[in-house]
C-alpha cells in the first residue's frame, strides 16, 4: 500500500519537476541606496523640516550659552540669580527634549511615508521586469545564500526607475 502511494506521488510529481522555473534575486537595500528618487526625497524632508530641525537647533544653542553663563558667572551670582537660572535652563531642557522627540517621530513618520511611496514604485518595476523577461519567481538577496550575477536583476530595477 506503502510502495503504491509513494509510486502514485513520484508519477504526479514529475511532469512538475520537469518544468523548470525562472527565478531572479533583487537586493532592496542596494536598490534604494542606488535609487535617484532617493535623493529627491532627502531634499523634500529637509525642506519640510528645516524650520523646525533650525528651532530646535537654536534651542541647543540657547541653552549650552546658558549654561556657559551658569559655570562662569556662577560665582559672582545671588542665590536667587542662581536659582532663576537652573529653573530657566530646567525648563527649556524639557521643552527642547519635548521638541525634540517630536520632530524626531515626525520626521521618522515621514521618511516612512516616502519609502513606502519608493516601495511602491520599486515593486511595479520588479513586476515589469519579471513579466516582460518570464521570471516566474523574486526573491530578495537576503533570503537566498547563492545566486549566479546573472539571476540578480537588481542593477536592471534602478535602471528602470532612473528611466522614468
Amino acid at each position: 500500500m506503502f510502495n503504491r502511494a509513494m509510486m502514485v506521488l513520484v508519477l504526479l510529481s514529475a511532469p512538475i519537476a520537469a518544468q523548470a522555473e525562472k527565478i531572479a534575486v533583487v537586493d532592496m537595500q542596494a536598490v534604494f541606496e542606488q535609487l535617484p528618487q532617493r535623493e529627491q526625497v532627502s531634499k523634500t524632508l529637509k525642506a519640510e523640516f528645516g524650520d523646525r530641525v533650525a528651532g530646535v537647533q537654536k534651542m541647543q544653542e540657547e541653552l549650552r550659552g546658558m549654561l556657559e553663563k551658569q559655570q562662569r558667572d556662577g560665582a559672582l551670582m545671588s542665590e536667587s540669580q542662581k536659582t532663576d537660572m537652573v529653573r530657566k535652563m530646567e525648563s527649556m531642557k524639557s521643552e527642547l527634549q519635548l521638541k525634540g522627540k517630536a520632530l524626531d517621530e515626525d520626521m521618522r513618520r515621514r521618511q516612512g511615508e516616502e519609502q513606502n511611496k519608493l516601495l511602491v514604485k520599486v515593486q511595479q518595476a520588479i513586476n515589469a521586469i519579471a513579466e516582460k523577461e518570464s521570471i516566474d519567481m523574486v526573491l530578495q538577496r537576503g533570503a537566498v545564500i547563492y545566486v549566479k550575477p546573472t539571476s540578480d536583476i537588481s542593477s536592471k530595477v534602478v535602471e528602470a526607475l532612473s528611466k522614468g
